[in-house]
């Protein structure tokens, strides 16, 4: 079982904002202008924005949202994913697919700054191919720095392809893992691990729904917290946000902050 130390204990709850909106509604606004102002951040101080995406409900989320605001301009960013299933693109199944749709299809960002996987590959391969394919984007840091991952979690506490009891938890050396034995289909995936995502700048989980209210207390609160992989998500320097809706908060008693719609992070 994973303990955390001391120090990471006090820093995730020192540097963790938990933030909950009425409704997923409201909360989508938000996160695109929370997006667009971190990347004008990030490329004033570096002349770049790397944002790190997740699958599920926040592909449509983020797309319809991004796409509302006026004079969004991607020609600066480079994406990649937190985990990505080894599916072509094509199918309804593959993260890629969906983005290249709903958003990238609908942008000016630079066909070199999608960061994919070569779906083509066996996962091993695939993998070390995107290793190598980070690596490449990110040539000054030992461990590539993304500005934001826009992370998800399961109802099982599992983020990216991180899933409770797997053996990639403890992985250390490797930046992205394969994974052949996914316990949610397609079993093929690869995905980033804890170092990975801890050397990010700033994480954000976007969680909603009454059905991650449960594993959401455990998570935030403590207790039996630990074993969830959600929870082994502490940046090392960066900054950890919480966006959550109403029904995915309904069972936490910790102090929380509460925005709407118009609010700004």
């Amino acid at each position: 079982m994973y303990i955390p130390s001391e120090d990471s204990t006090l820093g995730s709850m020192a540097g963790r904002r938990v933030v909950v909106f009425p409704s997923s509604e409201e909360l989508g606004p938000v996160l695109a202008q929370f997006v667009t102002s971190r990347a004008e951040k990030a490329i004033g101080s570096h002349g770049r924005f790397t944002l790190g995406l997740s699958g599920g409900s926040l592909v449509s989320m983020l797309s319809k949202e991004l796409l509302a605001l006026p004079d969004l301009d991607c020609s600066k960013w480079v994406v990649g994913f937190c985990d990505e299933r080894v599916v072509p693109f094509h199918d309804p199944e593959s993260t890629y697919g969906l983005y290249e749709s709903c958003l990238f299809s609908k942008v000016n960002i630079p066909e070199s700054g999608i960061l994919s996987i070569d779906s083509s590959l066996p996962v091993n391969e695939c993998a070390e191919d995107y290793t190598r394919k980070l690596k490449k984007a990110f040539p000054d840091d030992d461990i590539p720095m993304f500005d934001l991952l826009l992370l998800g979690m399961g109802p099982d506490g599992h983020t990216c392809s991180l899933f409770p009891d797997h053996p990639l938890l403890e992985e250390t050396k490797k930046i992205v893992a394969p994974i052949s034995d996914s316990p949610k289909p397609p079993p093929q995936r690869v995905t980033m691990t804890f170092p990975m995502v801890n050397s990010a700048r700033c994480v954000a989980f976007v969680t909603t729904g009454r059905s991650k209210a449960p594993v959401l207390k455990e998570v935030l609160e403590g207790g039996e917290g630990a074993v969830f992989p959600a929870a082994r998500v502490v940046p090392t320097h960066g900054e950890l946000f919480w966006l959550v809706d109403d029904p995915a908060a309904a069972s936490l008693t910790i102090q929380v902050e509460r925005l709407g719609s118009g609010a700004k992070l």
